[in-house]
């Protein structure tokens, strides 16, 4: 129970047809009939089989672009998206197991990007709408650029002007100021103009998502092959495409609730972190993976290609807030901080160390040679970041990787786990808890779920009762305004919505020289405005962060276990709270809390031989 594997290999190990891969990255074979429905063909085969997908569409022809063939002018995107909508609902992953599931990614220059903002949208034309699908921006640093200057912005066709898609950073910057300069732009607006018709979007739908071009590109150790033009269905999958290359990777995670080897309580005992555990957890876990690409059924040819010449994988983990809550440190603390920075260090280094170790014995990957692996230079170089914990040796392990190279080109990726982290008993991946208590409904009925970390609390100490209960159902879930419960218990269980955005963000960019592919990340606002947007976007854009955002969660009006209580109890419950502790006062029952021990073997000879 230390891991998982993601989904697709839970339900296809050991079946006729093994699909085992959780995520497909494609981009138009071409802008023609022929290439959009081999394209098309190719996402029904992999839906087919329980693949996710992420598309990119950046090189198709915007609407009134001249079509040579007929002499006639394009649709645009939005009718070829309503064909990949149907097809999308018709295809279910592997036979009504989920629906099939596309991202289709678009970058922002394009010419009918508005109509592309509209797509999710609950209102409007219906023939104009294509809902079943999701929806990302594919944003290069000069758009951020130009909106935070308050610039213009060009509308162009890439039909009109060619390349745009397959450049990044300088290049990409020089060829679109030449078009600019040249006049073949279709449109020219204010660059806020169009920023906050993105806001819009996503205050009503929750999407698009954001991710940074030349972020996943500068930092990718496929930048060697070439423009990196997607991401996938959950946004952490950075890997390169081609017209004759489907992106493929495989998926486990990790659980990190599992390495909390002695939980601290009240009475002051220590909490310690097993790293040492960890990192071997974490090369299991890459001999799994790597495992599971020759053993893989693959839906298409293109896919099969990709996989065996690059082989990337990539580990996440579940239970990060599960692992604070055992550890008694609140999710806001330098703490979590310093320990979130260590798990992701460790995990790296072990996923290396075998990956190194398999490269070794069955040779590098077909592409390794002239990869930033190849000229010594591992994620955190690319981030011009050096690993500080003095955990690790990455001096020994850069000189076995100089000799031996790498098995697998990507290694970590850090994905949502909705499905696995319930099977394992967790929270989500990397998140904070969104309440302490929810109703989950499933087949069999609805059930009240309570926090296990926090229900174990409450009852030790003796303050689990009808009315704390009542009350934190009433305050959808959080305990900040239960005044008999001490200040610390309410720091270590804050909610999502109860912890600053720009802390999520902190740790996301913290941990991020240590994952080279990269990280879903949702955003919580509880009441999203363009000006909280706007500062958190750009805020994550100057961070570095490859992916800014997954998905914008708001927060509901009221939630359905809020009328399970009873009001009357309830105003007498928070009357007698009031009149024993006063209305702004905290319980002042003293809580010891001693920071955790950081468990690690000391010997430096393994560290030296952590691949042997």
């Amino acid at each position: 129970r230390y891991f998982t594997h993601a989904t697709p290999t839970l339900f296809n190990a050991g079946t006729p047809m093994p699909q085992m891969s959780s995520c497909f990255l494609l981009q138009m074979k071409d802008d023609s009939i022929d290439g959009i429905y081999d394209t098309l063909k190719g996402c029904a085969v992999i839906s087919k089989y329980a693949g996710g997908l992420g598309l990119a569409i950046h090189k198709v022809r915007a609407s009134q672009s001249y079509i040579r063939g007929t002499n006639g002018t394009s649709n645009g995107i939005v009718p070829m998206l309503r064909v990949f909508n149907n097809t999308a609902r018709y295809v279910d992953q592997g036979g009504g197991k989920r629906k099939g599931s596309i991202a289709v990614y678009l970058e922002p220059w394009h010419a009918d990007i508005l109509a592309f903002l509209d797509l999710r949208k609950n209102h409007g034309n219906e023939s104009d709408r294509a809902r079943d699908l999701f929806y990302a921006l594919w944003i290069p640093d000069l758009f951020m650029e130009r909106v935070q200057a308050n610039g213009d912005w060009t509308l162009m066709c890439p039909n009109e002007c060619p390349g745009l898609a397959e450049c990044h950073g300088e290049e990409f910057k020089k060829l679109y100021e030449t078009y600019e300069s040249e006049g073949k732009g279709r449109k020219t607006m204010r660059a806020q103009q169009l920023w906050f018709a993105i806001l819009d979007a996503q205050v009503e739908t929750g999407t698009p998502y954001m991710l940074y071009k030349d972020a996943c590109n500068l930092k990718s150790n496929h930048s060697h092959l070439g423009t990196i033009q997607c991401s996938n269905l959950c946004t952490e999958i950075v890997e390169y495409t081609a017209p004759d290359e489907a992106a493929v990777c495989n998926l486990a995670s990790i659980s990190l609730s599992k390495l909390v080897t002695v939980a601290t309580d009240y009475t002051g005992e220590t909490g310690s972190f097993d790293f040492a555990k960890l990192k071997e957890i974490a090369m299991v876990v890459t001999r799994n993976l790597n495992k599971v690409i020759d053993r893989n059924f693959y839906p298409i040819p293109e896919t099969k290609k990709s996989n065996m010449r690059h082989r990337p994988i990539g580990i996440g983990v579940q239970g990060l807030a599960d692992a604070f809550a055992m550890l008694k440190i609140p999710f806001d603390s330098p703490a979590a901080a310093k320990l979130n920075q260590d798990i992701f260090e460790t995990i790296y280094f072990g996923a290396c160390s075998a990956s190194c170790e398999l490269a070794e014995r069955d040779g590098p990957y077909e592409t390794y040679e002239g990869s930033p692996a190849s000229e010594g230079r591992l994620q955190f170089d690319l981030w011009n970041v050096t690993p500080r914990s003095g955990r690790w040796n990455w001096a020994g392990l850069k000189e076995r990787i100089a000799k031996f190279g790498l098995r697998n080109s990507l290694l970590v990726a850090p994905m949502p786990t909705a499905s696995t982290a319930q099977i394992l008993g967790n929270n989500e991946s990397t998140e904070p808890f969104t309440s302490n208590m929810y109703t989950r409904r499933v087949l069999a009925g609805e059930f009240t779920v309570v926090n296990k970390h926090l229900l174990r609390e409450l009852t030790s100490l003796g303050l689990w009762t009808d009315s704390v209960r009542n009350r934190i159902i009433a305050d959808r879930g959080s305990i900040q305004n239960v005044h008999e419960l001490p200040a610390e218990i309410k720091a270590v269980y804050k909610t999502v919505w109860e912890i600053p955005q720009r802390t999520i963000l902190d740790l996301a960019a913290a941990r991020s020289p240590y994952i080279c592919q990269s990280q879903s990340l949702n955003v919580h606002l509880a009441e999203p405005t363009s000006k909280k947007l706007t500062s958190m976007h750009f805020y994550a854009w100057k961070k570095g962060l490859k992916t800014g955002m997954y998905y914008l969660r708001t927060r509901p009006k009221a939630d359905a276990i809020q009328f399970t209580v009873n009001q009357e109890q309830l105003v007498k419950d928070r009357t007698e709270a009031s009149a024993l502790y006063g209305k702004n006062k905290e319980n002042t029952t003293s809580v010891a809390v001693t920071p955790p021990k950081l468990l690690v073997k000391d010997d430096e000879d393994e560290c030296l031989n952590c691949g042997a």
